[in-house]
């Protein structure tokens, strides 16, 4: 119970640092492929120092190098959705939607690791996409950020699961550098089929370098590595439940910095108090129903 009470607090910190994520993502002028090219390159190299820095082996299997570089794709799919999203609508909008991972992850978590369909996390999920349908329902102008960050939460549910994976055999600061270094690879590729390259990259300003910094070696290399890392005891599902908090520090978050341009609707809060319900109910039933056998006996 220390360890689970332990990482799940360590967890909540993770979660507050990417509801950061958000605001820098706003504030930083390049567009969402090259801010993430940028992102996973400083990650993987403060991650590939932290390596060097504490003597830890990074040699591993060629399989497990390429299942670990493919998980850096999704990763990095995942953060251009997401930034794109931010781009083209608003932070709230964005992580809003992020919530919908619960859903995708109680549907992949049973296929992919082969535990049995865990009914009350589907309708936990459901309940959370009611609460969406709320929110968006008041906000039809988003149609085109509500899309792309549904898919970027597909992506984050799909990499979360395939990580419970890799963590049995593999140390998170592991896990992390290969996939940071894979996505940045997937980026450079598909930067270099389009052109992005000859036709020049957008030079960061003063200002960008220093919240790329901050979002590369805090909100990526830290946070990303520790959100692995507590799955050596959480599940999967737990650690998204719990990320779907991000939405919640990141839209109050966006307030502060934003004002009155991340100010939504009477509906959307009335959803997003739904999500929190589902979250926090979340544990609350499971331990009801893991005792209910007890008592029976």
């Amino acid at each position: 119970m220390q360890a689970t009470t332990k990482n799940l607090l360590k967890l909540h910190l993770v979660v507050f640092i990417y509801g950061f994520t958000a605001i820098l993502g706003k504030l930083i002028t390049l567009d969402a492929i090259q801010l993430v090219w940028y992102r996973m390159l400083i990650a993987f190299l403060t991650l590939g120092f932290l390596l060097h820095l504490r003597g830890r082996r990074m040699a591993v299997s060629r399989a497990t190098f390429f299942r670990l570089t493919g998980i850096g794709f999704i990763v990095a799919f995942h953060w251009i959705t997401f930034f794109h999203a931010i781009k083209i609508s608003t932070i709230s909008v964005a992580l809003g939607c992020l919530a919908s991972t619960t859903l995708f992850t109680s549907l992949l978590e049973p296929a992919l690791v082969r535990r049995p369909l865990v009914w009350l996390e589907v309708i936990t999920g459901i309940l959370i996409i009611t609460g969406l349908y709320m929110i968006f329902r008041f906000e039809p102008d988003h149609i085109a950020g509500i899309i792309t960050a549904l898919t970027s939460a597909f992506l984050a549910g799909l990499f979360t699961v395939l990580n419970k994976l890799m963590i049995v055999r593999n140390r998170p600061l592991v896990i992390s550098f290969y996939e940071m270094g894979g996505g940045f690879i997937g980026i450079t590729l598909f930067m270099l089929l389009n052109g992005t390259f000859s036709a020049g990259l957008q030079v960061p300003v003063w200002s960008d370098w220093l919240f790329l910094i901050l979002l590369g070696v805090i909100c990526t290399a830290y946070a990303f590595a520790s959100s692995v890392k507590v799955m050596d005891i959480l599940s999967a599902y737990t650690v998204v439940l719990t990320i779907n908090l991000e939405p919640i520090y990141g839209i109050l978050m966006a307030f502060v910095f934003f004002g009155e341009s991340e100010l939504m609707s009477g509906g959307f809060y009335a959803g997003t108090v739904i999500i929190l319900a589902a979250v926090f109910m979340f544990p609350v039933l499971s331990r009801k129903l893991a005792k209910a056998p007890e008592k029976s006996d």
